[in-house]
């Protein structure tokens, strides 16, 4: 995960190359108005979606993933709680992963969707 996620506080809950799923505390992860911070949001997607584009890249003998592109659609904010991504892919390459983030508040809303891509590299 990194020490970015471990200090936003990222829990892993499930990962596999098909889905990647996990949590991400509202506190702490804020802007100034007490809202989830949009950026905070990227790290979730980029860190789930990278977990994915790994995991797939060593059935393809290239374990490195480095990301090179990510967007994200904030619809709604989030003031407390827990936040719950959930990464699926929309392509699975030799060369390049990309993954779709859905993050989602403790009620089951949708708060941001994301899209990372994935470069795949070789040791």
């Amino acid at each position: 995960m990194g020490e970015l996620g471990a200090r936003m506080g990222i829990q892993i809950l499930e990962a596999s190359p098909e889905r990647v799923v996990g949590t991400m505390p509202v506190e702490g992860n804020t802007q100034p108005f007490g809202l989830l911070h949009g950026g905070a949001s990227c790290v979730l997607a980029e860190t789930l979606g990278s977990a994915g584009a790994v995991m797939h890249g060593h059935t393809v003998d290239r374990p490195f993933g480095v990301g090179v592109d990510i967007n994200a659609t904030h619809h709604k904010s989030a003031r407390s709680g827990l936040v719950t991504g959930v990464a699926t892919p929309v392509h699975r390459g030799r060369t390049m992963a990309t993954y779709e983030v859905v993050i989602t508040d403790e009620l089951g809303e949708r708060v941001c969707t994301a899209r990372i891509t994935c470069l795949l590299r070789g040791a």
